[in-house]
């Protein structure tokens, strides 16, 4: 008697190609805070459709979706959140990301008009990456600014940085000043000073100074590319969520000049979503290239083997890699 190995489901690749729903849900739901009013103990349908506005089926649906999803869990129906959500969902809370989700539900309408890159190869229009007073900036970098902040605490535990004396910190590109952030508040001696664009230095500028830290950081207004750094000045560059955008050979060009901007023995930060050498893995990493495929011309998720070629040319000597308990990797080079 012989046995028959049932199919595989297909219930995952339903729920992959049901995925917009799962942006519509995680999407509404911060837009109405329905995290943060569970939070505070509003825990029914009827609780949550007073708070939100939203309507009692309407209310209903949005509930059973994050359910499905594994946003909130239910009993005897009460709806509450799980750890993931208490940590990251929540306004207002110091890892808050609910704008992420919101930025991508914005984005969802653009998407269909868009899917010949896979065709072209290339952005439909100039790159989002190259336009310096953009409006996605503003909305970029206040989603993403928390999802910096176990990297940043991570990287200062790996360089001992509450420890270090008078540091000089420059950050590449660092948008709301996030690492900067961290820095100066677990070093109350160190300075940090930020290249990027004047209308993000702007926002940074606005960031550091509602934390009290704007005495201890500077901002240079500029082009990291073209923007020149003196040489031997800083102990620590951070180069976090660039490389992505950028092409091998500009990847190795800035990461030359900034070893020429650290003094002896200073050490480079990399922060990013990297794959394994065989681009088996992690997930996000493999699924956040189709986004530098939509919005820059050369960008990709880049190995592990593609960074360390890069700092070697570059002519960097030690090479660590870190991973993080978020979808990025650390690597710190000397």
């Amino acid at each position: 008697m012989t046995t028959t190995t049932p199919p595989p489901s297909p219930s995952r690749i339903l729920e992959i190609a049901s995925g917009y729903w799962a942006t519509a849900l995680l999407g509404t739901a911060t837009q109405h805070s329905l995290f943060t009013h569970i939070h505070h103990g509003h825990t029914t349908p009827d609780q949550l459709t007073h708070q939100t506005g939203l309507a009692p089926r309407g209310i209903q649906t949005l509930l059973d979706g994050l359910v499905g999803l594994g946003l909130l869990t239910t009993h005897n129906g009460t709806y509450h959140n799980t750890p993931e959500t208490t940590h990251y969902l929540i306004e207002g809370q110091p890892n808050d990301i609910t704008g992420f989700p919101q930025l991508k539900l914005n984005e969802m309408n653009k998407i269909n008009d868009r899917l010949d890159i896979f065709q072209t190869g290339q952005p439909p229009t100039r790159p989002e990456t190259e336009i310096a007073d953009n409006p996605h900036w503003h909305n970029v970098v206040t989603a993403i600014a928390n999802l910096t902040i176990p990297a940043a605490h991570k990287a200062a535990h790996l360089l001992n940085l509450p420890q270090q004396h008078h540091p000089h910190i420059l950050d590449i590109g660092g948008g709301l000043g996030t690492f900067s952030r961290i820095f100066l508040q677990l070093n109350p001696t160190a300075h940090a000073t930020q290249l990027d664009w004047q209308p993000i230095n702007n926002l940074a500028e606005q960031h550091l100074t509602q934390h009290h830290l704007n005495h201890r950081f500077t901002t240079i207004n500029g082009n990291f590319h073209t923007t020149p750094l003196p040489p031997n000045t800083y102990d620590i560059a951070i180069y976090s969520h660039i490389a992505h955008q950028e092409s091998p050979h500009t990847n190795t060009q800035l990461l030359t000049k900034i070893r020429h901007t650290l003094k002896p023995h200073g050490t480079l930060i990399i922060n990013d979503y990297i794959t394994h050498n065989q681009r088996t893995g992690p997930p996000f990493p493999l699924l956040f290239t189709s986004e530098m495929l939509l919005k820059s011309n050369h960008g990709n998720t880049w190995t592990h083997h593609d960074y360390t070629t890069w700092l070697t040319q570059a002519g960097y000597t030690t090479i660590t890699h870190h991973p993080t308990h978020t979808p990025t990797t650390l690597i710190l080079a000397q």
